[in-house]
């Protein structure tokens, strides 16, 4: 399949609504809270999204874990459900460790290391977020379309889901 780009979209298939499952909103790290925060400021300004064989969008999305999987629980612009789709969580689990990993890392560098540190550190953060974002759209996949940034900032709510325990 091809990107789309932006002129293939219709205006009306996006999100309107990001939010996570109010179960998952326990404290979290300052540097973790601020992902989570520009990833939906990013995904409600700019995002391409849509559900084949559902009513058009605009659409309101709730991402929520439950029994090892990630629930997409996706509603019209009014807030009637149109339809949860579960993806199971095994997939993303390496890459979601490795990008723990690398935000530690890169985090911890723009505190205490000079800037030519902080630069690779960064290009390996963006390629994980990339890989993970790439493995976000395969398991879509006929379920619901997206573009490459709003994987991206799918996959960095995905990732705020698994490090809902871990506050600093």
């Amino acid at each position: 399949m091809t990107e789309q780009t932006q002129e293939d979209w219709p205006e009306t298939e996006r999100l309107i609504d990001v939010m996570l499952h109010e179960e998952l909103a326990r404290a979290r790290s300052r540097e973790v809270e601020h992902e989570r925060a520009v990833a939906i400021h990013d995904l409600l300004h700019e995002n391409r999204f849509s559900v084949p064989g559902h009513a058009p969008g605009p659409y309101r999305l709730t991402l929520a874990l439950a029994n090892q999987r990630l629930i997409f629980d996706i509603a019209n612009e009014a807030g009637k459900r149109l339809v949860a789709i579960g993806l199971a969580l095994s997939p993303f689990r390496r890459v979601v460790r490795d990008y723990f990993r690398i935000c530690e890392s890169y985090y911890d560098a723009i505190r205490n290391a000079p800037i030519y540190r902080i630069e690779p550190i960064d290009m390996a953060r963006r390629a994980i977020h990339d890989e993970g974002a790439n493995i976000l759209k395969q398991r879509l996949e006929g379920k619901i379309r997206v573009d490459h940034d709003t994987a991206r900032r799918l996959f960095t709510l995905i990732a705020v889901l698994h490090w809902r325990g871990r506050a600093a």
